[in-house]
């Protein structure tokens, strides 16, 4: 950055809003990023001193749909932050230029801010015959992207394009459509799976960079665990009903009609790692599974290729390799019917193991209370 660039906070009092809504903007950052109320001061000063941040946007095969899910950002401060305070130097979708100029954007800000922007890639990347399949400015993406990678800070492979490959690297995969890990080392990267992520998740996880100067902390996969720490399945709002055995059998179904789990017409949320019953979308509104369409596990590698949508998985993590929804819902529906609830399966073996636990003591102690009184 230049020696007069203006800071965040500069540059937002110059559009006009005023020191409480900067320090509310900080808090609801910090609430969002999963901090404590005593980073807010963290926020606050990194805001107070840290300059705009700068992002080359690149798209390769894709739909777009990342980009569409980006500038929906439900929080009306974080819209104007995230496009107006982040330096979005280049992305072929939003940018005013085009043709030479569009070009001298890219290659301005990859000279000037060298080693310091943000490459932020949307869409897989095709290497068969040389690449051809997608071509930007002359080049094919491979070399605009291995160009772009180069000098970057970090790297954001957004959706599940740029991360696992999506539908067009299915098999026979044509185009050799490939990943942004794939492609590139030495660089740090971030992966924000989804077709397309959350607009929030997104939002998220350039705050965490913007604030930090630093990536947040990733999973196994790469992904942010604030927003791929836990599975759909734990935070839906039908759980319950899966815990007790309650499944829609089919869409029109009259169990469909009363909420009840859609496992076994394809939900995938027990194997999906994502924020939708969290976040949600369209501003907190609603996610698919409330809609009534089950989770198709969009935010999981190979996720089109794990059969027919509406056909439940044979198995899931949770229940051991053989257990299925069909099993647990008959045994928890036999349980009911005896008066037992079950608050979920695990407790119920946890409570058996007590219960047996304690009929054996007492027994034990019947069987001693006995042999005194005869002995007496």
């Amino acid at each position: 950055m230049t020696e007069h660039s203006p800071t965040m906070w500069e540059e937002i009092k110059g559009q006009g809003y005023s020191r409480r809504d900067f320090l509310k903007f900080c808090a609801w950052t910090a609430a969002f990023l999963g901090l404590e109320s005593s980073g807010i001061g963290k926020v606050v000063h990194a805001m107070e001193t840290k300059t705009r941040l700068p992002v080359i946007w690149l798209h390769g095969q894709e739909c777009t749909c990342c980009s569409e899910s980006f500038i929906r950002t439900s929080h009306p401060i974080v819209g104007d932050i995230i496009l107006d305070h982040i330096s979005l130097d280049y992305t072929e979708t939003l940018m005013a230029p085009s043709g030479h100029q569009a070009e001298k954007s890219l290659h301005d800000t990859m000279k000037k801010y060298k080693g310091e922007y943000i490459l932020c890639v949307e869409g897989s990347i095709p290497l068969g015959d040389d690449g051809v399949y997608c071509c930007i400015g002359g080049k094919t993406m491979l070399q605009v992207f291995e160009e772009a990678a180069s000098g970057a800070k970090a790297i954001i492979a957004w959706g599940n394009c740029a991360t696992y490959g999506c539908v067009q690297s299915a098999k026979p995969n044509p185009t050799d459509a490939t990943t942004v890990q794939k492609l590139v080392s030495g660089k740090p990267i971030i992966n924000v799976p989804g077709c397309p992520p959350i607009a929030e998740v997104m939002a998220g996880t350039i705050l965490h960079v913007l604030t930090f100067g630093r990536i947040p902390e990733l999973d196994g996969q790469g992904r942010p665990k604030a927003f791929y720490s836990r599975r759909v399945h734990d935070t839906c709002y039908r759980r319950p009903n899966y815990d007790a055995g309650l499944f829609v059998e089919t869409f029109d179904d009259e169990n469909a009609k009363k909420g009840y789990c859609l496992y076994k017409v394809g939900c995938r949320g027990p194997v999906t790692y994502n924020a939708c019953a969290i976040n949600k979308w369209n501003n907190g509104v609603s996610y698919p599974i409330q809609s009534g369409h089950g989770c198709l596990g969009c935010s999981e590698n190979d996720f089109w290729a794990h059969g027919p949508f509406y056909k439940h998985l044979a198995s899931f993590p949770g229940f051991g390799i053989e257990t299925t929804a069909d099993d647990i819902g008959i045994a928890l529906g036999a349980a009911t019917a005896v008066g037992i609830t079950a608050h979920a399966v695990s407790t119920n073996i946890k409570k058996r193991k007590e219960i047996n636990k304690e009929v054996e003591i007492s027994r034990i102690k019947n069987i001693e209370k006995e042999g005194g009184e005869k002995n007496g």
